[in-house]
C-alpha cells in the first residue's frame, strides 16, 4: 500500500512537473507567443499555459485563488495589491512601458492629434474601460489633459480589455485609443502609421509601467522563476521592442 502511493505521488508529480500556468495582460498577447518560442529555446521542458484577460479581472481572478504563478499585468498598481496581500511573492518589477495610440480601419487625418475625436464623423470612439484596463485609464487621463474628454465621452465604446477594445476599432467604431503594441500583430501589420494610427503624445498620460510578480501558487517554484527571469532579461526586452513597447 505505502509504494502504491509513493508511486501514485510520483506520477501526478511527473504530471505536473514542467508545466506553469501565468496570467497575462490582453496588450502582451500580440507578443506572448514570440516570447514563449524564446522561452521555449532555453528551457524546451516547461510548457507555458497563459491566460490572457484585463488586468483587473485577472487580478480578481488572482485574490479568489486562481492557480496562476506569475502575473505579468498592464500596470504596476494590481501587482502592488497582490503583493500588499501576501499574494505576490516578489515585489513588483517593471518589465516593459506601453505606449497609447489613435487608431482607425479607415483613413483620416491623423496629424490633428486628439483633436480628431471631436470631427462630426467620428460618431463612435473605443477605448478600454478605465476600472478594468490600465491603458483605458491612460486614455481617459490623456483626454482630459488634452481638454476634450468632455466633448467626446457620449462617443465612446468600452472595451474591458485592450484586446477587446481593438475588436470594437475594427467592427463596431470609427476610430479606437489602443495600445501601440496591438499593431504590430500580422493581422495589424497592413495599417500604416500615419495613414491609420498615430502614437499619442505620451507627455498627455502617466507613462504606463507594466509590472511583473511571482504569484503564492507557483508550485513548481524553479520553473516559474526561469520564466520570471527570462521575461526581465535582454533577449525578452528585445521582443518587446519588436512589439511596439519601450524598454530600458
Amino acid at each position: 500500500m505505502k509504494k502504491s502511493f509513493i508511486l501514485l505521488s510520483f506520477l501526478v508529480l511527473n504530471v505536473f512537473a514542467g508545466s506553469i500556468n501565468i496570467a497575462v495582460a490582453a496588450n502582451v498577447s500580440y507578443a506572448i507567443e514570440e516570447l514563449k518560442a524564446e522561452f521555449g529555446k532555453i528551457y524546451p521542458d516547461i510548457k507555458v499555459n497563459v491566460t490572457l484577460g484585463s488586468s483587473g479581472k485577472l487580478t480578481a481572478q488572482i485574490v479568489h485563488g486562481a492557480p496562476y504563478g506569475l502575473f505579468m499585468s498592464a500596470n504596476m498598481l494590481y501587482p502592488k495589491r497582490l503583493y500588499k496581500k501576501n499574494i505576490a511573492t516578489t515585489q513588483p518589477r517593471v518589465y516593459a512601458k506601453g505606449s497609447l495610440v489613435l487608431f482607425s480601419v479607415k483613413v483620416y487625418d491623423f496629424s490633428k492629434g486628439l483633436a480628431l475625436l471631436e470631427q462630426k464623423d467620428v460618431k463612435r470612439i473605443a477605448i478600454g474601460n478605465p476600472k478594468t484596463a490600465p491603458y483605458g485609464k491612460a486614455a481617459f487621463e490623456a483626454l482630459k489633459n488634452a481638454h476634450i474628454l468632455t466633448k467626446v465621452q457620449s462617443k465612446f465604446i468600452y472595451g474591458e480589455s485592450i484586446s477587446q477594445t481593438i475588436s470594437y476599432t475594427v467592427t463596431a467604431a470609427d476610430i479606437g485609443i489602443v495600445a501601440k503594441s496591438s499593431l504590430y500583430s500580422s493581422k495589424m501589420a497592413r495599417y500604416k502609421e500615419g495613414v491609420h494610427w498615430s502614437v499619442i503624445d505620451p507627455k498627455l498620460y502617466t507613462p504606463i509601467k507594466q509590472g511583473i510578480v511571482l504569484l503564492k501558487n507557483a508550485n513548481n517554484a524553479q520553473d516559474y522563476q526561469a520564466f520570471y527571469d527570462f521575461i526581465v532579461s535582454k533577449r525578452a526586452q528585445a521582443v518587446f521592442q519588436k512589439y511596439g513597447y519601450i524598454v530600458s
